[in-house]
């Protein structure tokens, strides 16, 4: 794959499970040249259907995905779902949301106390919420809307499944990076009364360390005023979410252009569970 400003596009993706024009899914897309991750743009999709055609275009990418793509081996046993990862994805986009709550809910109500939820091996380095959670954040439903549509656009999903090699998806947490900077700051809200000057200037520190490098993947983040502007003035943070994501797919396509078919992904990983880049 080219390594250069006018090579391979790079995309970060903050999902959503039921996107609308006030709360698309945003694509942040750039490309790495070196140490530096250019942004170039940020697109938005406001259906599935819309996010799924882009997915299945003709052209070559690597994206980092905000959304788990798989489920813990620990909940799929207890279910008797497939242990198999294909098999087990067919299974759960054949449920209703409905379905997989009422499973979920009963899998976590026989369980004690403090351990209800079933985590994946990755949720731990991660510092993930379990992909089985279904509310605060759904991300179940996340898996249950964004995996389906990787599937059916062919994508390469290192580890799980095999596919176009030219479009490649990595699963990617943008809390992973933004915590390595701020800790435990806050630098977003959905609420508008929790939008506060405090997460105002927790995004600009955020920016500040992205730009300067200051960060263990070792890649420095390359915008222009406007894009800074904007970003830092984005209280909700999905704009900002896809650009961490955007960085954390540059890394794992670094380690491929470096000999590493897994991008980066531990050769270990549990091809049921998957694992989260840069974890």
């Amino acid at each position: 794959m080219p390594d250069g400003a006018g090579g391979l596009l790079l995309a970060g993706c903050d999902f959503s499970s039921s996107p609308s024009p006030r709360k698309p899914i945003v694509l942040a897309l750039g490309h790495r040249r070196g140490d530096r991750v250019t942004l170039t743009g940020l697109s938005r999709f406001d259906s599935l259907d819309a996010f799924g055609q882009w997915l299945a275009e003709p052209q070559s990418w690597v994206g980092g995905f905000d959304l788990p793509f798989g489920l813990p081996r620990t909940l799929v046993q207890q279910l008797g779902w497939p242990l198999g990862w294909a098999a087990c994805m067919a299974h759960y986009r054949s449920l209703t949301r409905a379905q997989i709550r009422d499973a979920f809910a009963a899998f976590c109500a026989a369980r004690p106390v403090g351990a209800k939820f079933a985590h994946r091996a990755t949720d731990g380095p991660a510092g993930s919420s379990p992909s089985m959670k279904w509310v605060n954040p759904p991300v179940a439903y996340m898996l249950h809307a964004g995996v389906p549509l990787l599937i059916d656009a062919g994508v390469h999903l290192p580890g799980l499944r095999a596919g176009d090699p030219q479009r490649v998806a990595l699963e990617a947490y943008p809390g992973l990076l933004a915590r390595e900077v701020l800790g435990r700051r806050s630098y977003k809200s959905d609420d508008k009364a929790r939008q506060t000057p405090d997460r105002l200037i927790a995004r600009k520190d955020l920016l500040a360390a992205l730009e300067t490098g200051r960060t263990r993947l070792g890649l420095r983040l390359v915008l222009s005023a406007a894009q800074h502007d904007a970003l830092v003035q984005d209280a909700r943070g999905d704009s900002l979410d896809a650009v961490l994501c955007l960085l954390q797919a540059a890394w794992g396509e670094q380690r491929h252009v470096q000999g590493d078919a897994l991008y980066g992904l531990p050769p270990t990983l549990d091809a049921l569970e998957g694992w989260i880049v840069t974890a």
